[in-house]
């Protein structure tokens, strides 16, 4: 089932897509190693514009759950490799 963005709410809507893509990410649904699908799907899956997916995916950079791999995409970092 796929989270929604929430319009109606003063979190910023890259914070919310950050933190879905979080959540995929802690429950294992989008495993480590694994590509987060691509800028474009979740650009129309949650009706975003692709700056606000691009601040949420630099946002989980930053935190050390993304890695881009380049030519081939973003990818999720293992636990242990993460920042703390």
């Amino acid at each position: 089932m796929t989270m929604m963005i929430d319009s109606e709410t003063d979190v910023p809507v890259y914070q919310q897509l950050a933190a879905i893509l979080r959540g995929k990410i802690d429950s294992g649904e989008i495993p480590p190693r694994r590509a987060i699908p691509s800028k474009r799907t979740l650009t129309e899956e949650y009706s975003v514009s692709p700056g606000t997916v691009e601040r949420a995916v630099q946002a989980l950079r930053a935190e050390g759950y993304l890695k881009t791999v380049l030519g081939r995409g973003l990818f999720v970092r293992p636990p242990e490799e993460r920042q703390s």
